[in-house]
């Protein structure tokens, strides 16, 4: 038999599969709770039993998708085959192909603040979360997992430049992938006058820091 936790466990993953679904398709606008439980096939009231409004069901989200690129990242981290740089193009790569893949979330992992989803919720969203919130903080979650991300990072940015360059060298290495997923999602590096690709970018954006590196 399925236990109530089992079956409390299997509805929370169906809402968070039907609202990247809907992300995907939309964007934020195109997620409301309404939708998020008929694609997830429960109770109207069911979304609410886990999340207290739609912008915790976001967060919720974004917490999922920091996950998945620090798993990518730690398994690149731990690969003893592959040299710093080769680490180092994985990751970059990673972060890329996630804004290729999923572009609507991956521009919500990077929202500056005040336009977090925890940070636009309605005020009765608000109210649900300080009166009856979950036990746990889904806003903690998004930092941790965010955190766990760059746990995972600021290790190879260290073997290619050293401890002393590590922080420096990260932000640019992040920005610089950044800049390249958003003009890969806006369609610039394929125009005539650039003729680049992101694979070209980051192979190069990885040589000059690693060359830095060599010679700090």
């Amino acid at each position: 038999m399925v236990t109530r936790a089992e079956s409390a466990a299997a509805t929370r993953r169906a809402l968070l599969d039907a609202a990247a679904e809907l992300l995907d398709l939309g964007g934020p606008e195109a997620v409301t709770l309404r939708e998020v439980g008929a694609r997830a096939g429960v109770s109207r009231g069911a979304p609410y039993r886990h999340f207290t409004g739609k912008d915790s069901l976001l967060t919720a989200v974004v917490t999922e998708g920091w996950e998945r690129i620090a798993d990518q990242v730690h398994a690149l981290r731990t690969d003893e085959a592959l040299s710093a740089s080769e680490k180092m193009r994985g990751a970059l790569r990673a972060l890329i192909g996630f804004g290729r893949e999923q572009p609507h979330l991956y521009l919500m992992l990077f929202r500056r603040r005040g336009h977090r989803p925890e940070e636009l919720g309605e005020g009765l969203d608000r109210v649900r979360r300080q009166l009856c919130g979950p036990e746990s903080d889904p806003i903690a979650e998004r930092m941790r997992a965010a955190g766990r991300f760059q746990g995972e990072f600021l290790p190879i940015v260290t073997d290619l430049v050293g401890e002393r360059n590590t922080r420096h060298y990260g932000a640019l290495l992040l920005a610089g992938a950044h800049g390249i997923a958003d003009m890969e999602l806006s369609g610039h590096l394929s125009t005539e006058g650039l003729r680049t690709t992101a694979d070209d970018l980051v192979d190069t954006l990885v040589r000059m820091v690693a060359d830095v590196g060599e010679n700090a």
